[in-house]
């Protein structure tokens, strides 16, 4: 079984999702669950974990329903606001929303202007939340952010969390012992597992089986092949690559770093991490 631990849907219509312009050519379109199908189904990928794209509880509830409707997705990552008082009880209400669905929380840590916004003692009641209702904290960062990151995580041993794209190292850019040195950190000092995702979006140009190697295997000598866990990231996907090429990319890639662990990377791993129920997926065909 193969499970995708991290796409999306939106629709442009909903005006909810500020990264999206105009000029981002090929994301620039509604993404529906019909578009998808068809992909899950030539790649033999029975279920998926559907990911928040906006920062808005209206945009969870609109994810709950796409994933009632269509029964490969196995669970929702979605948003509430952190900083909220009553952050607790909105919480609960997406539970009761969710009807089992609900899986994580993400909020959009990169895009968030304060770079220590993660450290503010304001967030432990939504953070001591997440635990107490057994969530996972989706974090997506920059890699300048993984230090901030460890230091939020070592506050809620009991919290299971998972790195987004490995933490969104500059390897365009080339950079790499600053983000090996925070990811190993990270690594060693939490529970925290770390999604093989989003390199290629990253790599751009550099996105060759040798160029993505040294990250790849960086990122399984930290985690461990039982903390890796692999995601497509489309429809961001598509403005680099196929997601078929990257899935191909991906199996070459696990098969020289975690050779004999493909199971746990490409399943078992996102299963455990977000307490997947896969009994009643499948892929609906439109």
């Amino acid at each position: 079984m193969l499970v995708d631990a991290h796409q999306h849907f939106w629709s442009l219509s909903r005006q909810d999702y500020g990264w999206l312009a105009p000029d981002m050519g090929v994301l620039y379109r509604d993404y529906q669950p019909s578009d998808l199908a068809p992909i899950l189904v030539s790649n033999a990928v029975q279920a998926t974990v559907l990911v928040q794209a906006a920062p808005t509880e209206a945009e969870t509830q609109y994810l709950f329903e796409l994933a009632h409707a269509h029964p490969f997705v196995a669970g929702v990552v979605g948003w509430v606001d952190f900083d909220a008082l009553d952050v607790d009880r909105r919480i609960e209400a997406l539970i009761a929303q969710g009807r089992g669905k609900l899986k994580g929380l993400r909020p959009m840590v990169q895009d968030i202007p304060d770079p220590r916004w993660l450290d503010r003692r304001e967030l432990d009641r939504a953070f001591a939340a997440m635990s107490r209702h057994g969530l996972v904290f989706d974090a997506l960062v920059h890699s300048t952010q993984l230090e901030v990151l460890r230091s939020r995580l070592l506050r809620h041993p009991d919290l299971v969390a998972v790195l987004d794209h490995a933490g969104k190292p500059g390897i365009e850019q080339g950079e790499f012992a600053d983000w090996a040195r925070d990811v190993a950190r990270l690594a060693r000092d939490t529970r925290a597992f770390c999604k093989l995702s989003g390199l290629l979006t990253e790599a751009r140009g550099r996105c060759s089986l040798a160029d993505l190697m040294p990250y790849v295997k960086h990122i399984f000598e930290c985690f461990g092949a039982t903390r890796v866990l692999w995601g497509s990231d489309w429809p961001v996907l598509n403005a680099v690559a196929g997601y078929a090429d990257w899935l191909s990319q991906a199996r070459a890639l696990v098969g020289h770093c975690a050779k004999g662990q493909e199971n746990n990377v490409f399943s078992h791993n996102a299963v455990s991490a977000y307490k997947l129920d896969l009994t009643r997926t499948g892929v609906d065909l439109p």
